[in-house]
């Protein structure tokens, strides 16, 4: 569970970095690196959750 946490935290700060950059900066090739990042957390996301369930079984 700890190294999903950690997978979550790495893609994060990768989405923020690229979201700020398209917003700030008008990046367009930052948008799309933010949205790819970004579907990946949620893929994490359902993951965590997944996970997070098991073990509260136990």
């Amino acid at each position: 569970m700890k190294e999903l946490i950690e997978k979550i935290n790495a893609e994060f700060e990768t989405f923020s970095t690229e979201a700020s950059q398209q917003s700030e900066k008008g990046n367009k090739a930052a948008g799309t690196r933010a949205r790819k990042a970004a579907l990946e957390l949620s893929k994490l996301f359902k993951d965590f959750r997944k996970v997070s369930v098991e073990e509260s079984k136990k």
